[in-house]
């Protein structure tokens, strides 16, 4: 669905004359889950917002108002639906898509950059000032930056407040509110009720889990420091194949890996964390991922949840990428055999460029060794069920990544170098760049070529459209399924998977790796 300005809402006696509002209409009409989390359905003689999906009687088109975001919605005085639960849906896969300013401000809004840093810090990391930023969101969402991190906390909360058996106190800092007065008042404003009466009403529709809810049921005894939640997303979701393809890259002391699991340590924000992921289980087979995570302090949850969401793909909408893709005669049974297959994230951007030159120009076991020696000797030692390593940060690299790498010595240069910019702020690498000028910086740096730019492209900044041609393993599983193994040749062929070579990419490597 074309995005367009917030928010869409009928201009005249005959609003089904507005193209805009009449996709959005019909796809309300229909019930399509596939729209939940895409745009929002304001109906202004109840006073409510809905998903898409509503089970509710349609409204009439006069009282109808669309909103790219909730926060719009919460602007106009709407209050969420207690029928169709709006806000417990995957997120707009608009936000990882796009690249311009509103999806680059959501995607840090989302990480909990606005707790953290204030509205100013976000425009700074954008390169805007405070002023601009409020008014190209507040034009193109309907809501300033404030209002929207507002929403996202409320969102949080709701998720925490009916997943978890955390205490209400916790729940209010861990979304990031600054006081339980705040965190009380937001609560009621949007959900009109207070977050124990949300709480128990999410215990007495409590059941098997469906797709109408990314509740799980509360942990039975809360532990100091955990939290266990669910994670939904859009199905079809090949949550295994992204366990398959981070377990064949898992180093040793940082992560283990299985076929339906993954853990590993990360730093956030304010410390140390482990978080361990798991395949959702449920009788309906909601798609999703089940995540436990020990944390420093309950603030770094919304950032976690915010790069697990990106490492898993979990906001892609598979279904159009999918219907997208099949039109190719030969990637059409890699389709139909592994729908809904993701294109994985990055939990932390500066690790993957360690690991991107790493692996450059060598197999993945290769480059999984060098990385596990790499941690043995520069990680940092971190206490989670037995003793366990932080990936080591760019500044250890960068003063003693020299004696420890094995290899070409002009890689290991590069390595030490780009660590360095890294550690300096020379060099950014980061989800909120501009996807034309983070290429740009990184072809900018000796030793660096545009493989290893394209790639950091598609897992940091999730480029969608990046087809890799130079890759010899991608190459490889192009010739697998009968498509050119030339690099010119397969670059015109897949040219027709525009906007959505870098799902295509996914099945070129997942063939070579059957092989």
């Amino acid at each position: 669905m074309t995005p367009t300005a917030a928010p869409v809402r009928p201009r005249d006696a005959e609003p089904l004359g507005d193209p805009a509002f009449a996709e959005r209409y019909r796809a309300m009409l229909a019930r399509d889950a596939r729209f939940d989390g895409q745009f929002i359905t304001g109906v202004h003689s109840t006073g409510i917002y809905c998903r898409p999906s509503c089970p509710a009687a349609p409204p009439k088109p006069v009282n109808v108002t669309f909103y790219r975001t909730a926060a719009a919605a919460h602007e106009a005085g709407l209050r969420a639906c207690k029928r169709c639960l709006p806000d417990a849906v995957p997120g707009s896969p608009e936000w990882d898509l796009g690249d311009d300013l509103a999806a680059r401000a959501m995607r840090l809004i989302a990480d909990g950059v606005v707790e953290r840093e204030g509205v100013p810090g976000l425009a700074a990391r954008l390169g805007y000032t405070p002023r601009h930023l409020t008014r190209v969101l507040s034009a193109e969402l309907g809501a300033g930056p404030l209002a929207l991190a507002r929403a996202h906390r409320a969102q949080t909360a709701r998720t925490l407040l009916v997943s978890t058996s955390l205490p209400v106190a916790d729940v209010a800092f861990a979304s990031g509110f600054g006081s339980i007065r705040q965190f009380n008042d937001t609560i009621r404003a949007v959900y009109e009720r207070s977050p124990l009466e949300l709480r128990a009403s999410a215990a007495r529709r409590s059941g098997p889990r469906s797709a109408s809810t990314d509740a799980a049921a509360p942990a039975a005894a809360a532990e100091p420091g955990v939290v266990r939640l669910h994670l939904p997303a859009r199905a079809p979701l090949d949550a295994a194949g992204v366990f398959a393809w981070l377990a064949a890259r898992a180093v040793d002391g940082v992560e283990v890996a299985g076929r339906d699991r993954f853990e590993r340590t990360l730093a956030l924000p304010a410390g140390p964390a482990l978080v361990r992921l798991r395949a959702a289980t449920g009788a309906t087979g909601a798609a999703g991922l089940d995540v436990e995570a020990r944390l420093t302090a309950l603030a770094d949850l919304a950032p976690l949840v915010a790069r697990v969401r990106r490492l898993f793909d979990l906001d892609a909408d598979a279904v159009a990428i999918d219907e997208a893709l099949s039109a190719d005669p030969a990637l059409a049974p890699s389709i139909a055999a592994t729908p809904g297959i993701r294109m994985p994230g990055a939990l932390d951007p500066h690790e993957l460029v360690v690991r991107a030159l790493v692996g450059q120009q060598v197999s993945v076991a290769s480059a999984r060794t060098a990385l596990t020696r790499l941690a043995e000797a520069l990680g940092e030692p971190v206490d989670f069920d037995g003793s366990r390593l932080l990936f080591p940060t760019p500044a250890a690299i960068a003063a003693e990544g020299a004696s420890v790498l094995r290899g070409p010595a002009a890689r290991i240069r590069t390595i030490v170098d780009v660590c360095g910019r890294l550690a300096s702020g020379e060099l950014v690498v980061a989800p909120e760049r501009e996807r034309h000028e983070l290429r740009a910086d990184l072809l900018a740096v000796p030793g660096i070529g545009p493989w290893t730019a394209g790639y950091l492209a598609m897992r940091v900044t999730r480029e969608p459209d990046e087809l890799l041609v130079s890759d010899l393993a991608l190459r490889n599983g192009a010739a697998r399924l009968g498509l050119p193994a030339e690099a010119r040749a397969l670059a015109a062929h897949g040219a027709a998977w525009a906007p959505w070579r870098s799902y295509a990419s996914m099945h070129l490597w997942r063939a070579a790796a059957s092989a």
